[in-house]
């Protein structure tokens, strides 16, 4: 069993890992939020690594996101659904071009953490919004 810190790093690391590559500026917007976000006051930014690399393993499991969702849904208080799939898209969302492997990751994981559809299309709004470029 996680807490809700680990949890909400593994929204993260989920959508950054998918292609298998995670960018050094997808691992600096993890940190950058786990630093400024409310949510993570109460959180050592020294577990930040260790979480992601457990995170990562799991992943590399053949049912690995499948338990890694279940994990995430379990750890994760009602309160904090949405603000996990917010997190989960604002990693992604410096992506300019989210594929539709990425659009389906983004919505197995708001099916299995239990975010209802209009509520998560106003948070992938949002996101786009927060990193379009002109």
């Amino acid at each position: 069993m996680i807490d809700h810190h680990s949890a909400l790093i593994y929204v993260m690391v989920v959508p950054s890992a998918a292609d298998n590559d995670m960018t050094d500026n997808e691992l600096h917007i993890i940190g950058e939020i786990v630093s400024h976000l409310p949510v993570f006051k109460d959180f050592g930014t020294k577990r930040l690594p260790q979480i992601t690399n457990e995170c990562v393993d799991l992943l590399s499991d053949a049912e690995g996101l499948d338990r890694t969702f279940e994990i995430v849904r379990g750890a994760l208080p009602e309160e904090l659904r949405e603000t996990a799939y917010a997190l989960a898209c604002g990693v992604g969302g410096d992506d300019s071009s989210a594929s539709q492997e990425d659009l389906r990751l983004l919505e197995m994981m708001r099916n299995t953490i239990g975010v209802d559809r209009l509520p998560a299309a106003t948070i992938e709004r949002g996101a786009a919004a927060r990193y379009r470029t002109v």
